[in-house]
């Protein structure tokens, strides 16, 4: 990081100003060098100055230019911002000056990995920073800046202080026996520090759930058989005609997908192809993805006609919801009712009738997803979780190894054995926050950064 780096930080295309970054130990200096207003060597910190770009005797663009002087700055590196007028032509030439008067083009996300590596933030601040620019819904905002302003890592550091408590009391056990006001640290007095241990890492991995479906949202696929109104339903949810909708079986060969958001929460909406049996080559493969998306999805809702008589290989596919979150939906409540609900083993309180050529019911629908997946509880909680899949991904391998160590105690290891056990799922938890981490890790991490952040 002895370089002085730069990008754009403004999305490319014409507006009323772009942005160009500047971090590094010369980046005051090459843009003094450029700037014709006043001296920015001398200039106070975090102040704006106007002026002009120069370069070979040529005015380049007038411009505002932010000074922020280490180290009360993102990368806690001397930081200069140049707003441009905005456009590709200023913001490029500009650009193109600055890295021939000695800086280098950022990498993706090289702004946030100095602020990383500079300890101006923890990665799980620095993951949230993608968060909030990736943020489509108010929840969403919410998660990231409680993220951003450390509550979520303080999570992680709690555990890692309960640990450090743990792994201390061995210490002093194991090298100084002979102190009188030391407890002894037995099996006895171990496992429930253990257990209380895993209950907060369980409560974490619980609550996760919840941060997965803010970020990601619920991957929600409609089913059944062909002709019961599964593209109107999508273009009902949707309001918009996204799906072809005809009388014709068959008429969804492969998935549709739409987006809505429900009491703050996105829900991925898949209109899969009708299931049933066909000579079709691509209505069979429509069919097969189908099937599939029983299992992918995180909530199978499933269409039957009011009109027609409850088959069995509708009885078969009722089946597969088993261990799913699913709504059961009747439509053509509008025709006569041919169907006994009592043929199927399902849960009565998970089912909705509707009337999609009446369109009645879909209001209806709507507040079942919520009353399913409680969010109306999410909404107005504060979300304070981890969301990513590498951080649950090392809670759940932590939770694993506590575990394991409560098996060595029940068998009596030694204690300087118990002591490393312990010692390595403290180590294990830091790389959520970035307290211990590998540098491979941090170059695929930030470089799904846009460039200029």
């Amino acid at each position: 990081m002895e370089d002085t780096i730069c990008a754009i930080s403004t999305a490319q295309g014409v507006g009323a100003i772009s942005v160009i970054r500047i971090s590094g130990p010369d980046a005051i200096s090459i843009v003094s060098k450029l700037f014709k207003g006043k001296d920015l060597n001398k200039v106070e910190s975090h102040t704006i100055n106007y002026g002009f770009i120069e370069y070979k005797g040529e005015k380049i663009d007038e411009v505002l230019v932010s000074i922020m002087k280490a180290p009360k700055t993102f990368t806690k590196e001397d930081v200069v911002e140049i707003n441009t007028h905005g456009g590709i032509a200023p913001t490029n030439k500009v650009l193109e000056i600055l890295l021939e008067n000695g800086c280098r083009l950022a990498e993706p996300g090289e702004f946030t990995k100095r602020a990383f590596l500079n300890g101006r933030i923890d990665l799980l601040e620095a993951e949230a920073i993608m968060d909030m620019i990736n943020s489509k819904t108010e929840i969403q905002r919410k998660m990231a800046s409680n993220q951003i302003t450390g509550k979520v890592s303080s999570l992680v550091n709690e555990l890692r202080s309960d640990m450090v408590q743990i792994i201390s009391n061995i210490n002093v056990n194991i090298d100084y026996p002979e102190y009188d006001d030391v407890d002894i640290i037995t099996n006895d007095l171990l496992i429930p520090k253990l257990q209380n241990l895993k209950n907060k890492i369980v409560k974490i991995i619980n609550e996760s759930e919840n941060g997965k479906l803010i970020k990601n949202g619920i991957k929600t696929s409609i089913i059944g058989r062909p002709n019961v109104g599964k593209s109107s339903l999508l273009n009902a949810l949707l309001e918009e005609e996204k799906a072809i909708v005809t009388d014709i079986p068959g008429t969804t060969r492969d998935i549709v997908e739409g987006q809505i958001i429900v009491n703050g929460i996105i829900l991925n909406i898949i209109d899969t192809a009708g299931i049933r049996k066909t000579s079709d080559k691509v209505e069979a493969i429509g069919v097969e993805k189908s099937i599939k998306m029983i299992d992918e999805s995180d909530l199978v809702l499933f269409m039957i006609n009011n009109n027609e008589e409850i088959s069995e290989d509708i009885k078969e596919l009722v089946k597969k919801l088993d261990n799913k979150q699913y709504i059961v939906i009747i439509n053509k409540m509008d025709l006569e009712s041919k169907i006994n609900i009592d043929e199927l083993d399902i849960d009565e309180s998970r089912l909705v009738k509707i009337s999609l050529l009446n369109n009645e019911g879909v209001d209806n629908l709507r507040n079942k997803i919520s009353e399913l997946f409680k969010l109306e509880e999410l909404k107005t909680n504060d979300p304070t979780y981890l969301n990513n899949a590498r951080s649950i991904s090392i809670l759940k391998n932590c939770l694993n190894k506590v575990e394991d160590v409560e098996v060595s105690l029940k068998n009596n290891l030694p204690i300087d054995m118990i002591e490393l056990d312990i010692k390595g799922i403290w180590e294990e938890l830091g790389k959520i926050n970035g307290s211990t981490y590998e540098e491979e890790l941090l170059d695929e991490m930030f470089k799904r950064f846009c460039l200029g952040k």
